[in-house]
């Protein structure tokens, strides 16, 4: 990844041990920021992947373990056709760019999502991707593509009645530990923290299960101005927060 807007060492009034272990975004206001400039919707999406990369470099000098970025959802289909095209297009060409950079930089990408309905093209850069930062441990990048948080739900309850009804499992066995094991993320920890940006105050159906107890910040920047000074005030309010998670 070429110089961000990230400094190395985090800033001073930040404390190390209170950082978020695993933070996601929901990326939102493209659109409005290249409608705001006079430009068209693809400029935005083209400067909010590079805010996403800008973020993702800050995350890992900063020492947080995981970023998760909820790329395209399952609703985004509904988009024109134009922009969904690009969108896909977009998602290939820097996969395909960045993937030595984050191989360098020991960042391991990952996706979730139902990417069977992606372009094969893509599919295959993704492959490709995941294959080459498996063993990446600097940071895991996780980008939810063509993902749902209830459908996410919907596909764990029909694999544990599969497992039901095949005799392999029994109904008083299923608990919270055992449903997260068939779910996208079973092997990384929820995330403490959910940053919105474009002051838009709901889940769009991301991560439903996993952000039971997570802490949510929303901004009113839109997302291509999400920068390190942004990302500063986002954890410097997180840390102000006590976490009971519902005890006293």
């Amino acid at each position: 990844m070429s110089q961000g807007i990230c400094l190395e060492k985090l800033p001073l009034d930040l404390e190390q041990e209170r950082l978020p272990n695993h933070v996601a975004v929901i990326m939102d206001g493209n659109g409005r920021w290249a409608k705001n400039k006079g430009l068209p919707r693809i400029a935005g999406h083209r400067r909010g992947a590079s805010a996403l990369k800008e973020l993702l470099r800050c995350c890992k000098d900063w020492g947080i373990q995981v970023l998760t970025a909820y790329a395209f959802s399952t609703e985004n289909w509904g988009r024109p056709a134009g922009e969904v095209d690009f969108l896909m297009s977009l998602f290939e060409g820097k996969l395909r760019q960045e993937l030595r950079e984050m191989v360098d930089e020991d960042v391991q990408i990952q996706f979730i999502g139902n990417l069977q309905a992606l372009p094969k093209s893509l599919q295959a850069e993704i492959e490709r991707s995941v294959v080459a930062t498996e063993h990446n441990r600097g940071i895991r990048f996780r980008v939810a593509t063509n993902y749902g948080g209830r459908q996410e739900i919907v596909q764990a309850c029909r694999a544990i009645a599969t497992q039901v009804q095949q005799g392999k499992l029994q109904p008083e066995e299923i608990d919270e530990v055992l449903f997260k094991r068939y779910l996208y993320t079973a092997d990384v920890c929820d995330p403490d923290l959910l940053i919105r940006t474009s002051g838009e105050m709901r889940l769009s159906n991301f991560l439903l299960w996993q952000m039971a107890y997570s802490e949510i910040y929303i901004t009113e920047t839109l997302w291509p101005d999400f920068d390190r000074s942004e990302f500063h005030r986002a954890l410097s309010d997180y840390q102000q927060r006590s976490r009971r998670f519902g005890k006293v």
